[in-house]
């Protein structure tokens, strides 16, 4: 995974783009026979995914760039833009379902053609669930924001999906069309919750968070068993940029040791920081243990007097 070529990652995005075009042509579908609010605000809910999906293809051919003399730690953190923008359309999303909804519930209108509008939006909704299964399992692996993102808010609209179609199907047996509109809300509800999710996300990433306290935990296994006992570390620090993570360290030696000796120790605590943790970039920084200016510096901003 080390040497995974990133640019492959824009296949995952064109699915996406290619799913959300025929979700929403089948969502539209089933709105035009039943005239169902809920399932016009499935369909709005969906071109959120259409927008979500093209976002993703630029931001992950932006992220696959190397880096650059402008972008020496690479352009991996793109990814956190395609979680904001995201978030943002669903928000939008959310305010237009529910202003349909509450429009409705003044003037509630029958439904027509129940079965094959359900029918419809079953087969759409089959076809979302397939997807953000195959985008879930790509974040994971490759440890892509976006698509973990993108495969999110696919399942929230499969979740929407089912929500409606219960709420037609109870209209169909109720009668009681004031159902339908109230669904709507609660579909409006459901997914602004995951809006403000991925905001959050896409704003933590930006302001480089730490690795997950696991990932921590790791790394100072890996320091404790490949440094001697005459070794000490402190002044670890990490963040994350996308898929990539950076891990910063100081390794505390004897003053006697020659500079060959600190430096292929270096080599072996980066070595073993990058093959077990990959992808990760690792920065050391070697320091005499006798040496009292060796202790000071272990906040990231040092106090010179």
């Amino acid at each position: 995974m080390a040497h995974f070529d990133r640019r492959r990652l824009t296949r995952y995005a064109w699915l996406s783009i290619a799913t959300a075009v025929i979700t929403i042509a089948l969502k539209l579908a089933a709105y035009f026979l039943t005239g169902s609010v809920g399932l016009l605000s499935d369909a709005l809910e969906s071109t959120a995914n259409l927008v979500a999906g093209v976002v993703a293809l630029v931001v992950l051919t932006i992220a696959a760039r190397p880096p650059d003399e402008e972008h020496a730690y690479g352009h991996d953190k793109a990814e956190y833009f395609a979680g904001g923008v995201e978030g943002t359309l669903i928000l939008l999303a959310a305010g237009t379902i529910g202003y349909a909804a509450v429009s409705r519930l003044f003037s509630p209108q029958p439904l027509e053609q129940v079965g094959v509008g359900l029918a419809i939006t079953a087969v759409a909704s089959l076809l979302n669930l397939v997807v953000a299964r195959i985008l879930l399992q790509a974040g994971r692996q490759y440890r892509s924001i976006t698509l973990e993102a993108d495969a999110r808010h696919l399942m929230t609209d499969v979740w929407t999906s089912l929500g409606v179609i219960v709420g037609v199907a109870a209209v169909a047996l109720t009668g009681w069309s004031i159902i339908d509109p109230l669904v709507a809300l609660a579909v409006a509800v459901h997914i602004l919750y995951w809006a403000v999710k991925l905001l959050r996300q896409s704003v933590y990433g930006l302001m480089d968070t730490a690795l997950s306290p696991v990932e921590i935990a790791q790394a100072e296994a890996i320091l404790r068993r490949v440094l001697p006992e005459a070794a000490l570390y402190h002044a670890l620090r990490t963040r994350q940029s996308g898929a990539q993570r950076f891990i910063s360290v100081h390794i505390q030696v004897p003053g006697s040791w020659t500079v060959q000796k600190g430096h292929t120790l270096l080599e072996a605590v980066e070595t073993a920081l990058v093959r077990e943790m990959a992808p990760m970039v690792v920065f050391t920084h070697i320091e005499p243990l006798e040496d009292p200016a060796s202790w000071e510096d272990i906040e990231l901003h040092r106090r010179v007097e």
